[in-house]
């Protein structure tokens, strides 16, 4: 018992210093400027970040390619257009695998579902699931999220026509818009949500929106 207690202790010496080495040395290594030589083993207690030499400022055109959220107030929805009936064809093809032919068998988030119309408990329940009728405030946000993260295995390939018609074609089934409903970047920002009013303004933070 003794010598194994004994070669336990070796071990963990034989670990623990080799790792105490580097610590002391790696903290050594670095200056204000980022690498100073090994020697300087007292660096500065408040050091710039390290300049590699490498890289380049993005360009307006890059930063411009990756700034697609789409605010609620419509701000950021790009040219384009769909309908519910063109976003059927859509639906079937990128979306019914996932969320189910008529957005409410899942295996993933059902999409439709209105009930309970004016009472809905903010809460997950097996009985009222959220849904896009019944939970979302805003109907830019589901523009952003399909742009931005759908299909689930090719996220970011459908064009703004596709996403709009998608968008279009789930408020339909929502009950929430018209099937003939053209929804572009005028006519979006101005559906009202069935939940809208379900969320308040958080003044403790200067509006941002809880439940």
């Amino acid at each position: 018992m003794k010598q194994g207690l004994a070669h336990r202790r070796r071990i963990a010496l034989s670990v623990t210093v080799p790792v105490l080495a580097l610590t002391v040395f790696a903290q050594g290594c670095f200056s204000r400027d980022g690498f100073a030589d090994a020697g300087d083993a007292h660096p500065s207690s408040v050091q710039e970040p390290a300049h590699f030499g490498f890289g380049r400022p993005a360009t307006a055109t890059e930063i411009a390619s990756w700034d697609i959220d789409v605010m609620p107030d419509g701000t950021g929805l790009p040219p384009g257009s769909g309908t519910a009936v063109e976003g059927a064809a859509v639906y079937a093809a990128q979306c019914a695998v996932c969320h189910g032919s008529t957005g409410t068998e899942g295996p993933f988030n059902p999409l439709v579902g209105r009930e309970p119309r004016d009472d809905f408990p903010f809460g997950r329940t097996v009985q009222y699931p959220m849904t896009v009728g019944n939970y979302w405030p805003y109907a830019t946000t589901l523009y952003d999220y399909i742009n931005r993260a759908m299909p689930w295995e090719t996220p970011g390939s459908l064009n703004p026509d596709d996403v709009y018609g998608l968008v279009a074609y789930i408020l339909y089934e929502n009950d929430i818009v018209a099937k003939d409903l053209m929804l572009d970047a005028n006519t979006l920002p101005n559906i009202v949500m069935p939940a809208r009013d379900r969320f308040v303004p958080d003044d403790r933070r200067g509006g941002s929106e809880i439940r």
